[in-house]
């Protein structure tokens, strides 16, 4: 006969609500490490499917992502110059929020050459985009259909193709567009504005005494192609050609283009250890206090259960029952309810984490590791029951 089998069967309705319980704990646990994995995942997103080598940036910043970089988008000639570069190509990124459906509307805007690289990775439906103007591919985590239209800027959008799970940093669903439109979208005035930035240009010029009648008014023609101008870019990304020394490639970028340019290394590097790094700490303080409070439950359920056998036990020793009985049923009940506990959690994880609004991933090891950390609990966790037990007189099964 197994005894903790026998107790447990005895006491069947409270130990299935106490591992549901601790199930639905050790769920929660499960998906903070699952959300840890995936605010990396979604950090390295954009990075990891442009495949680029080098990220040029504004110098003295750490663009695109973490800072703020604006360039001239012309700069990608110079780039693409450069000895050791195969290829450059300028990308555009704006976060943006609108109205749709009555319910805001947030996604990240991804602007690339049609003629280069930096585009969606992969068309899960639909088509790429083929046109230069109001063509636009979407990602899944944004639901909207093939042929659907969405209004951005001054102009109205259509909906060619579907990406796959690409979100931006902060885990905003992607966007693409051509980077001309992307431009435009971003930079690009209403005619209430460039009227009211002409008038205010004008004005100043209009003020400068050193300058002549004449001066005055060919600077006041051209002011519409200056205010106007929408050739700006966040970064231009690069990829080097076979054989090429990245940091030589850098030092010649930095040294005569007078920008930053950044290896995909250091890049990920920025986006893991900067911008994300508060909220992997504070995810691995959450699930280190769980797994505390898991360890905490169990204690007290093992020990209570104890204490409810107290006139078993003291029977048990009576008839000359060895100590390894008395401690292996109530470290096999703890074990029992640990690998139960695991393993609801573990089915409402695969039941749920598609539904959560951040990215969830699940990674093996990470499981595993668990599972190993849930089986200690228990065994460290029964030590207060089993401490109980074996101080027992086996006069108290006589006791009234």
């Amino acid at each position: 006969m197994n005894l903790a089998i026998r107790d447990i069967s005895y006491h069947r309705g409270r130990f299935i609500l106490t591992s549901i319980g601790l199930g639905l704990l050790l769920g929660v646990v499960m998906s903070m490490g699952g959300i840890y994995r995936g605010l990396f995942a979604d950090a390295l997103a954009v990075l990891g499917a442009t495949r680029a080598d080098i990220w040029v940036v504004q110098q003295d910043t750490n663009g695109p992502f973490a800072e703020n970089s604006r360039i001239p988008e012309d700069i990608r000639y110079r780039i693409a110059a450069v000895p050791g570069v195969a290829q450059a190509s300028p990308l555009s990124f704006q976060t943006i929020q609108i109205e749709r459906l009555g319910k805001p509307f947030r996604f990240f805007l991804i602007g690339h050459d049609l003629n280069g690289f930096g585009g969606p990775p992969a068309i899960v439906a639909g088509r790429g985009i083929r046109q230069k103007h109001y063509e636009m591919v979407v990602a899944k985590g944004m639901k909207m259909a093939l042929g659907e239209k969405i209004h951005l800027g001054l102009h109205d959008y259509t909906v060619v193709g579907i990406t796959g799970k690409m979100v931006s940093s902060s885990g905003d669903p992607a966007a693409y567009v051509s980077l001309a439109d992307a431009q435009d979208i971003q930079f690009k005035k209403d005619n209430d504005a460039i009227r009211n930035d002409r008038q205010r240009t004008g004005a100043r010029v209009a003020g400068i005494q050193s300058l002549s009648p004449s001066q005055v008014k060919s600077l006041q023609n051209n002011i519409s192609g200056i205010t106007e101008s929408t050739h700006t870019v966040n970064t231009v990304v690069a990829k080097l050609a076979p054989g090429a020394d990245l940091q030589e490639v850098q030092q010649r970028i930095g040294r005569w283009n007078h920008f930053r340019a950044i290896s995909g290394e250091e890049q990920t590097r920025i986006l893991t250890k900067g911008m994300i790094e508060k909220a992997r700490m504070q995810l691995g303080l959450f699930r280190v206090i769980l797994l505390v409070i898991s360890a905490v439950i169990i204690a007290l359920i093992i020990y209570t259960s104890t204490l409810d056998k107290i006139r078993v036990i003291a029977t048990l020793k009576l008839i000359g029952s060895p100590n390894r009985v008395i401690v292996g049923m109530i470290l096999q009940q703890s074990l029992l309810m640990g690998g139960i506990a695991y393993g609801i959690g573990y089915f409402v994880i695969l039941l749920t984490y598609e539904h959560f609004p951040r990215r969830i991933v699940l990674e093996s090891g990470d499981l595993r590791s668990l599972f190993a950390i849930v089986m200690a609990i228990c065994v460290i966790s029964s030590f207060v029951g089993i401490r109980k037990a074996l101080r027992v007189e086996p006069a108290e099964a006589l006791g009234g």
